[in-house]
């Protein structure tokens, strides 16, 4: 059996699997049923000069019959006293001493900073993590993702947590940016000791369009919020690579973004990240989840050979690069399995309408197919026309029914070319310029 334990700029946690700092680690209540659960590693809600929250606080994004695909939030820090979180703190690590405790911090001026930094570590916390991406609420008090996007500013209060600081820390990044790895490049020079990413990202979910208020509604108001869950996943698994390819940055990764499951954790383990976090999943499933996310973890790296996660971690980060590298000449097309095609022909609508006009719909018997008893008649099934294909993909990705078409991959005499390639031997006169497409 794979060994799931986890290690991020040393802090140990007995798997990679911690809860992500926000509503469902806000007490040692909810520290101890996570613990119990079976999750690693814990980081507390941000703590800070306590505030007062909204009512409402949340909305969702929802899909078809899936909910909260997307998920908002104008909550803020903790609004319970310093001193109770981190009393709190102290007795969880007393009953939980090999799991993970991160003390999230959020204060303003230098030598709050160093106070809270210091209470941290008496209380017992194993990391500190600095969050510099709320973007509501506390960006307009100059903290949050007002220190985020500023990397100087980033990086000179990283500086004055390092010079206190006993145990690791954590720089907590924002996705409200324009390239993440310069707030992850001013974490590095400041000292810190690993980075975590992603946290929120500016958003407004939906409007009523009775009252014409976006939700959730304050009173009449609302106010952008903190986007999160399986529909950011994308973009953070685009900024953790970001990060983890960046010589400059070369800091652990702590991954956060729509994980909900172990295959989304291998995902950013792949592409750079030594452990991930996780909230919005927790809040709609509950902390039990983190039971198939260890078991599906771990039959995975058994069924690749891996004895433990750094055998993946960062497997993927040199697959990615940029497009002009691209081969060029590499070549694949869409094939359907008629056996699997229910004849919806939503492909061929796809196709002709939104992509390259390469399926036609004929009759069964024409394109050779025998719907035979018990099969659904069909008057037309569609065919693809594998001369004009392009591989775009299109049609195997709105196909409802699961590798019923498949992309093959079509071999042929072209030698590999990229864009930069192409360009460099146009330049010294050995091919010509591409002719426009007619």
């Amino acid at each position: 059996m794979a060994d799931l334990s986890s290690n991020l700029a040393g802090i140990k946690s007995p798997n990679p699997f911690w809860v992500a700092s926000g509503p469902p680690s806000n007490t040692a209540y909810q520290t101890h049923r996570a613990f119990e659960a079976g999750w690693g590693g814990l980081v507390w809600k941000t703590i800070g000069t306590p505030i007062v929250n909204v009512a409402s606080r949340y909305s969702a994004l929802n899909f078809g019959n899936q909910r909260m695909i997307g998920f908002n939030n104008i909550e803020l820090i903790s609004d319970r006293s310093p001193e109770t979180n981190f009393a709190e703190i102290a007795e969880v690590k007393k009953r939980w001493p090999h799991h993970a405790v991160i003390a999230s911090l959020m204060v303003e001026t230098r030598e709050e900073w160093r106070e809270f930094v210091k209470r941290a570590a008496d209380c017992g916390a194993d990391g500190i993590e600095l969050n510099y991406g709320c973007p509501h609420g506390m960006c307009e008090r100059g903290m949050g993702s007002a220190v985020g996007q500023q990397p100087e500013v980033a990086e000179r209060i990283t500086s004055w947590v390092m010079e206190t600081a006993t145990i690791p820390v954590i720089v907590k990044l924002t996705p409200n940016i324009t390239d993440i790895t310069a707030a992850a490049r001013a974490a590095k020079r400041a000292g810190a000791n690993a980075i975590s990413l992603i946290n929120t990202i500016n958003s407004i979910t939906n409007v009523n369009l009775d009252t014409f208020v976006p939700e959730p509604t304050v009173a009449g108001l609302s106010s952008h919020g903190g986007y999160c869950g399986p529909a950011v996943k994308p973009i953070a698994l685009n900024m953790v690579q970001c990060c983890a390819a960046d010589a400059q940055v070369g800091l652990p990764i702590s991954g956060i973004g729509g994980i909900a499951n172990w295959r989304d954790a291998a995902e950013f383990m792949a592409l750079g990240a030594t452990n991930v976090q996780v909230c919005t999943a927790i809040m709609h499933y509950g902390f039990r989840i983190v039971q198939d996310m260890n078991e599906g973890l771990s039959t995975y790296l058994d069924s690749k050979g891996m004895k433990s996660l750094a055998e993946l971690v960062g497997k993927s980060v040199r697959n990615v690069n940029e497009w002009k590298n691209l081969d060029l000449n590499f070549q694949r097309v869409a094939r359907i399995d008629y056996d699997k095609c229910i004849g919806c022909n939503l492909c061929y609508i796809a196709c002709e309408d939104g992509a390259h006009q390469c399926i036609d719909l004929l009759a069964p018997e024409s394109i050779g197919v025998d719907l035979g008893p018990g099969r659904v008649p069909h008057k037309v099934l569609p065919k693809i026309r594998e001369d004009d294909c392009v591989g775009c993909n299109l049609c195997a990705l709105v196909c409802p029914v699961d590798n019923c078409i498949t992309m093959v991959e079509i071999k042929n005499d072209k030698p590999k070319m990229s864009w930069s390639e192409l360009q460099d031997k146009v330049a010294r006169g050995e091919m010509k310029p591409i002719p426009p497409h007619p």
